[in-house]
């Protein structure tokens, strides 16, 4: 298990479309990039995670859905793409590159997504609800948007004060994990 460390707002790969993957040159690595997604996923209680929220430069994104009753819903998107959408929704979101932050998005309700599984074979999703959301937000994520940019303008300049103080802590929690490095201290 290897849980990796999560890209905050403000990191320049959150800002850019992530590159297409070409499912034969990394197949020998994917098991492994998936597993620690969806691994990271799970340490901080996420619904979703795209491969660019830990520093990959892959259009790949993983989610899981809770369900009552049943087994937890696991889906690998490899190259998504949404195809249909209908039902216009405005509902509370939340990001795991924004932590602590929360806001009233407008999404669809229903989506068709095409994408590559896990082990490269096509599929189709139809979506409903909180999956349809998923997909959303981390097909948003691979194109470099994150869900305060779909806030209206005077929404987002009255955030930014907030943005800005929380990514300067989150650059002091970053700083404060890293490693010493040279260090001169004589024992």
């Amino acid at each position: 298990m290897a849980i990796r460390r999560i890209c905050k707002y403000g990191e320049k790969i959150l800002e850019k479309s992530a590159e297409k993957v070409d499912f034969g040159k990394i197949k020998k690595d994917l098991p492994g990039i998936i597993k620690d997604m969806f691994d990271t996923m799970e340490a901080v209680n996420g619904a979703g995670l795209a491969a660019n929220q830990i520093g990959l430069d892959l259009r790949l994104a993983v989610i899981r859905v809770k369900r009552d009753n049943r087994e937890d819903l696991d889906m690998v998107l490899i190259n998504p793409e949404l195809v249909e959408k209908s039902g216009p929704v405005a509902e509370e979101e939340g990001c795991l590159s924004l932590p602590g932050l929360f806001a009233r998005i407008k999404r669809f309700s229903r989506v068709k997504a095409r994408a590559l599984n896990a082990k490269g074979l096509p599929i189709e999703i139809n979506a409903e609800g909180l999956l349809a959301k998923a997909v959303q937000h981390e097909m948003d994520h691979l194109d470099g948007v994150l869900f305060v940019d779909r806030l209206p303008f005077i929404t987002r300049m009255k955030l930014k004060p907030v943005l800005m103080r929380l990514k300067l802590r989150w650059k002091k929690i970053d700083e404060s994990k890293m490693p010493l490095e040279n260090n001169n201290s004589k024992e």
